[in-house]
C-alpha cells in the first residue's frame, strides 16, 4: 500500500511539474492543484500503517495510528485551497486584462538580460 502511494505521488509530481512549467495560466493553476494532492498523498504514505483511532483511554499507544500526518494533511488541504483561489483570481484578472491566459515574455526583462550578457 505504501509503495503504491509513493509511486502515485511521484507520478503526480511529475505531471504537476510539467503543467507548472507551461505558459498557459490554466495549466499552471491545475499543476498547483495537483501539487496539493501530491502533498496529501505523501503525508498519508508517511503516516505508516493504519491503526485504531487515537482516543484517550481506549487504545494503547502501540495500536493507535499517528494523528500528526492526518493533521498536517488537513492543513495542506486548507493551504492548497487558499492558493488555488488566489491563483484563480490572478488568472481571471490576467484574462480580463489581456484577453488570454497565455503568459507573454517580458520584453524589458529580456532586454536587460541581453545587456548583461553582452557586457
Amino acid at each position: 500500500m505504501s509503495t503504491t502511494l509513493i509511486l502515485l505521488a511521484a507520478f503526480l509530481a511529475g505531471v504537476a511539474t510539467y503543467l507548472v512549467t507551461s505558459r498557459i495560466l490554466s495549466r499552471i493553476l491545475l499543476g498547483f492543484v495537483i501539487y496539493g494532492h501530491v502533498v496529501v498523498i505523501a503525508l498519508l504514505a508517511a503516516g505508516g500503517k493504519a491503526g485504531e483511532a487515537p482516543l484517550a483511554d481506549q487504545t494503547s499507544a502501540i495500536d493507535s495510528s499517528d494523528p500528526l500526518p492526518q493533521a498536517l494533511s488537513l492543513t495542506a488541504i486548507v493551504i492548497s485551497f487558499g492558493l488555488t483561489l488566489f491563483m484563480l483570481a490572478l488568472a481571471r484578472a490576467s484574462q480580463l486584462h489581456t484577453g488570454t491566459d497565455l503568459v507573454e515574455d517580458d520584453l524589458e526583462d529580456k532586454s536587460i538580460g541581453l545587456e548583461e550578457s553582452h557586457g
